[in-house]
């Protein structure tokens, strides 16, 4: 013990570290043995030399006590039980205080990856620790059995989440046999919705009592037409009746049905009222009742419907009237040649090009000339090659009867080669496109009338110019194909018929 005194007293470059090497037993004996040693220097030296050395033993109690090393290694129990050391693997030896409670520390649970360890972590036993040269940090990971056994477990635990427990087994078969009971389940649902809903003979029960009574479309159409007939039914109320007629006869078997019950006649007979009001409306029925419908169209002209509009067209002067017997006439035309061929026949291209001519304000010259441009555009889609008429049995009738609609002919001889291109002046770019539309389907037969006509050749730069900017402030926008620009197409294709 006196060595070590001697060498604590005589390395006076590191006296501090050496203290603390020592346990403070050691360090109290080798303070009482300086002393003994050192009587008889003197008493005031002896006492100076006491007090600094007992100083320094509070100062090394108190440090011990308050703080731990950062250097000790905390080893704790596995959830295996197992104890194991930890060790470096530079060969430093770690520390490990057993007086620590596990409690305490914050375990760290080592991967297969290094991890680095904080002042004050706890690592399992058995765990692989080393010093890190570079960072001067401890590390720690898995050890090679734990690795093994952890590997393992994982592999164990994968394959039993992949399985179904017996109790989850049970479960899906009682749901299978529950899924499998589609009576009950429709029962309970018929249950459901019956609660909300009132049984069908309850309400007619009600309604019965409340005098209301329950209409079929056809019983509707059948009340309508005796009020319509009745000597004491006043303009208004047929007025009314029409307007309901005109809403059912938009379903095609409406419209079939009120045939049969002889609803065309009394429509033909409200176009020849006195009544602008019953003209007009008994026209937009009509119109409505014809649409898409052969069966109506067919019966329509076995009644004379065509000649009732026409001689409204040529004597009526209501322009409301006008404008609804037209869409009745297109209508009737329609996919229809038989009906197209007795038009011609009975001077139907005369009394158009008439109305056309008196139309001042231009709403019904636009109407008029889709309608022909339709009956050119039919008669060469029936007529052009390539038509399969395996697909249609009635082809070769509808191309027979479109022979006999001679309307180009027609067209030349009521001057409609002079007449559409004053569309053009219009203001309205649908009216214009029509216009175009009309003008290049009749260029077969007006091609010479065309070139002859400076004006229609003027007319066409103009247009095209304006167009043409309108064009670019649809490119502008994002619109490389837009309306103005089908229009200047529509320009350049007659132009192009004009020149060649």
């Amino acid at each position: 013990m006196r060595e070590l005194f001697v060498c604590l007293c005589e390395d006076r470059r590191d006296k501090q570290h050496l203290f603390l090497c020592f346990s403070p037993h050691t360090f109290i004996e080798a303070v009482v043995m300086r002393l003994l040693s050192s009587s008889e220097r003197g008493a005031s030296s002896s006492c100076l030399t006491l007090a600094f050395l007992m100083l320094l033993l509070c100062c090394h109690i108190t440090s011990t006590l308050s703080q731990k090393s950062e250097s000790a290694l905390t080893v704790v129990e596995n959830m295996e039980g197992g104890e194991g050391a930890s060790s470096d693997d530079d060969g430093d030896e770690v520390t490990i205080d057993e007086d620590e409670e596990e409690g305490d520390l914050e375990v760290v649970q080592p991967t297969e990856e290094w991890q680095t360890l904080k002042p004050g972590q706890a690592v399992p036993a058995g765990s692989h620790v080393r010093l890190n040269l570079q960072t001067g940090q401890r590390e720690v990971r898995l050890g090679e059995e734990q690795l093994k056994y952890w590997t393992q477990e994982h592999r164990e635990e994968k394959e039993i989440t992949s399985s179904f427990s017996p109790d989850e087994l049970k479960k899906a078969m009682k749901k299978i046999k529950e899924d499998l009971k589609p009576a009950s389940r429709d029962t309970e649902q018929q249950d459901s919705v019956s609660s909300q809903f009132r049984p069908l003979e309850e309400l007619k029960r009600d309604m019965a009592q409340l005098d209301l009574l329950v209409e079929t479309d056809v019983q509707i159409m059948r009340r309508l037409l005796d009020q319509f007939n009745s000597s004491n039914s006043t303009v208004q109320q047929r007025l009314s009746i029409l307007l309901e007629l005109e809403y059912l006869v938009h379903q095609v078997d409406n419209a079939q049905t009120l045939c049969s019950m002889g609803g065309l006649k009394l429509i033909l007979e409200g176009l020849n009222s006195t009544d602008f009001r019953l003209q007009e409306s008994s026209a937009l029925v009509l119109g409505s009742a014809l649409s898409s419908n052969p069966v109506v169209q067919v019966k329509a002209v076995e009644s004379g419907a065509l000649q009732t509009l026409l001689t409204v067209l040529a004597t009526s002067q209501a322009h409301s009237v006008k404008k609804k017997v037209l869409f009745a006439v297109a209508s009737l035309l329609r996919h229809f040649p038989f009906a197209q061929h007795h038009f011609l026949s009975h001077g139907g291209l005369q009394v158009l090009s008439e109305l056309f001519r008196a139309d001042g304000r231009g709403a019904l010259r636009t109407r008029i000339v889709t309608m022909l441009y339709d009956m050119i555009s039919e008669k060469e889609l029936i007529s052009q090659a390539g038509l399969d008429p395996a697909l249609d049995a009635s082809h070769e009738e509808r191309v027979r009867q479109y022979s006999k609609v001679s309307l180009q002919g027609e067209l030349l001889e009521e001057g409609w080669c002079s007449l559409v291109p004053q569309l053009l002046e219009s203001s309205d770019h649908d009216c214009r496109e029509k216009a175009l539309r009309a003008l290049l389907a009749m260029a077969p037969v007006c091609l010479e009338q065309y070139r002859s006509d400076r004006s229609l050749l003027g007319s066409l730069v103009s247009l095209r110019d304006q167009y043409q900017d309108m064009v670019q402030s649809e490119m502008i926008l994002g619109e490389e194909n837009g309306y103005f620009a089908e229009i200047v197409d529509l320009i350049d294709a007659l132009k192009v018929k004009m020149t060649v």
